[in-house]
């Protein structure tokens, strides 16, 4: 798994609510509270696509 770049968690916030977004390094990958989504983490890039997070009530 690649780490994600701190500078780039820093300046990244939710499409869908232009919130934050705080990072779950175990899952890879960075929630948006707000929205209740997770967005995955591919190869440290940071899939910021609504059609690809997952809800945050879905199992893993």
């Amino acid at each position: 798994m690649s780490a994600v770049d701190r500078k780039l968690l820093e300046i990244l916030v939710c499409p869908l609510t232009k919130g934050p977004l705080r990072y779950d390094a175990e899952k890879q990958e960075l929630i948006s509270d707000k929205a209740k989504l997770a967005y995955p983490i591919r190869d440290g890039i940071p899939i910021l696509l609504v059609d690809e997070a997952r809800g945050l009530d879905d199992t893993a």
